[in-house]
């Protein structure tokens, strides 16, 4: 009984909507992707339990028998995206093959919502059920690759920083306190993980030669051409981390 009262409530750990009011005419997957359309066209700044509400042609007291607050929505919001990512494919014997394709696809929900990143910047934010089995299949990834859990654990928040910072930079986002508080963020609090990812996407801005120099190999694709450099930085920083050294 003592767990069970001690243990952390979540937006998932309860029903979908409050046992008290009129039968439900809303669901939380429907505000979710009300909240979801809105921040995609106007930014997350616009995202209020207000606001979905009009969008849903009802009052904003009626949400609340659904999600409790604006934080629990913002949770709800990066869960669904972490949702879009194709988990189902079976590792195929190449770790990193396979961990780099996982970044592309984080990359690439990052650029289809550039306001993920913001959220990214959030302390304390939860874990929803779709992060987890994220988290999950790139550990599962992992489990042939060197290296301890708690490596394991920061090539993934690695991973994830590199992906938010190239999205930020393909969205044409170019603050750089902003960039260096989402890899701080995206990395699970690493500072070793943060700063590489930090460096490696300063180097693919092009303007400092002799750092792309040494992040990447020779003959490494030009730093116009984001997709390979992406990948190629992955390449070299991953098993760096996991103490493989080239890979």
């Amino acid at each position: 009984m003592a767990d069970r009262e001690t243990r952390p409530t979540t937006v998932w750990s309860r029903p979908d909507r409050g046992a008290r009011g009129p039968a439900p005419e809303r669901s939380r997957t429907q505000i979710t992707a009300a909240a979801l359309a809105l921040a995609d066209a106007e930014g997350l700044a616009a995202v209020s339990m207000r606001a979905i509400a009009q969008r849903l042609g009802t009052g904003p007291a009626s949400l609340y028998r659904y999600v409790g607050s604006r934080d629990e929505l913002l949770d709800l919001m990066a869960d669904a995206v972490a949702g879009e990512l194709d988990l189902s494919g079976t590792p195929g014997g190449d770790w990193l093959d396979d961990l780099v394709g996982l970044a592309l696809q984080s990359r690439a929900a990052h650029v289809r919502h550039p306001w993920l990143a913001d959220l990214n910047d959030r302390r304390g934010e939860v874990l929803g059920p779709h992060a987890i089995d994220y988290l999950d299949h790139a550990l599962a990834i992992l489990a042939p690759a060197p290296g301890t859990g708690g490596q394991k654990l920061e090539a993934i928040g690695l991973m994830g920083g590199l992906a938010v910072l190239f999205a930020r930079r393909e969205v044409g986002a170019t603050a750089g306190t902003a960039a260096g508080a989402t890899a701080g963020a995206a990395t699970d609090g690493d500072p070793a993980a943060a700063r590489a990812a930090h460096l490696a996407a300063v180097a693919a801005e092009g303007r400092h030669p002799h750092l792309l120099a040494a992040l990447t190999t020779a003959g490494a694709p030009p730093p116009a051409d984001r997709d390979a450099l992406f990948v190629t930085l992955l390449r070299r920083l991953l098993p760096a981390m996991l103490g493989q050294g080239d890979a």
